[in-house]
Formats: structure tokens, sequence, C-alpha cells
């Protein structure tokens, strides 16, 4: 295994924006670092788990059945766009902030399930960096392993500068703003999914 490569492909797709990022800085934003690290958590390790589950066998599954994994583009793509409306309508203001409920630990390790960027990167990493070398399952359990110790650190920065940003947009209309932006990110996060969910139906 070349661990610089996958390290260094790690530190690259983690703190690039995509769903996401997008979502924890929106959260940072909205409700603060506190009451944003089971949403912190929940992607740190739902991803690692995913890179396993996919790694050890979901991938082929997908390989047999090319329907379903269409079926959870189409899921996840109506769900990310149910979640940015709801970003972008979000009710702002301290009393409104203080009601809302970020998301659990349990809601963001699931959401990695229909994240088009996480399937993506965990299919890439288990198929490009794994080799003959030593044990595939010990290979794949390294790259969730990696994804874990680097992945955190640059996530955890989308999260301190949503959190920062919330001393700079003090406004509601500001703060709507950001929220509307960050809302039209994750829709442009799903242009490419769109493209090929369109193509592929034409077919």
């Amino acid at each position: 295994m070349e661990y610089a490569a996958i390290i260094l492909f790690a530190i690259v797709s983690c703190v690039t924006p995509g769903p996401n990022n997008t979502m924890i800085m929106t959260s940072g934003l909205n409700y603060g670092i506190r009451r944003s690290l089971p949403h912190y958590f929940g992607i740190c390790l739902g991803f690692p788990v995913m890179v396993v589950a996919v790694g050890l066998g979901l991938a082929g599954v997908f390989e047999l059945y090319p329907a379903l994994h269409t079926a959870l583009k189409i899921v996840g793509a109506a769900y990310l766009s149910y979640l940015a409306w709801k970003i972008a309508s979000a009710p702002v203001g301290i009393r409104n902030v203080s009601a809302g409920k970020p998301f659990s630990f349990l809601q963001a390790a699931g959401f990695q399930w229909v994240n088009p960027k996480a399937w993506a990167l965990a299919v890439g990493a288990t198929v490009t960096y794994t080799t003959g070398d030593i044990s595939y399952a010990l290979q794949i359990s390294l790259i969730s392993i990696i994804f874990l110790i680097f992945g955190a650190p640059c996530i955890l920065l989308w999260l301190w500068f949503g959190s920062a940003l919330k001393s700079v947009l003090q406004n509601p209309n500001s703060v709507r703003l950001f929220n509307i932006t960050m809302a039209g990110l994750l829709i442009a996060s799903l242009l490419p999914v769109f493209t090929e969910l369109y193509t592929e139906l034409l077919a």
C-alpha cells in the first residue's frame, strides 16, 4: 500500500467542499461547536464505517444490481435537495437557533449513506489504493483508519470556521444569506449527480 498517497487523498477529499463540510459549517454557525459535536463525530466515525462496508462487499452488490445503485443515488439526491431547502428556509434569530436541533450522531452517520460524495470517495479509495501486497481486509481497515485520523481535523476546520463566522454575522439577515448560500452550494455539489442520473435514465 502507498500510505503517503492514501493520506494525501484522505486530506484533500475531506478538506474540500462537499455536503458534509457544507452542513457542518452551517451547523457551526447556527448552533456553535458544542451543540454540533454529535454531528461532527457522526461524520468522523460514520464515513470510515462506510468505507469498510463498501470495501468488504457492498460495491460488488452494486455491480450485480446497477439499478440498486441508481435508486440509491435518486434517494440521496432527493434527500440532499430537501436538506438544502431546510437550510435555506430555516428561521434565524437567537430564539429560533436555541430551539433548533442540529444533526444527532446517528443522523450524521446515517447521512453518509445518501451522500454522493461519500459514495464516490469510499468506492474510489477501496478500488484505487488496495494492492495484492497484504491482506485485503487489513488494507480496507487501514484505509478507514487513515480517513478517521486525517479526515477528522479537516472536518473540524469547517466546524470551527462556521462557528467563527457567528461573531461576524450578527445580523439575522446576514445569517439568512449565509444559509441560503450554503444551500446553493449543497445543490451545486449535486449537479454531477443530476447529470449522471439524467444520462442513465435516458440510456
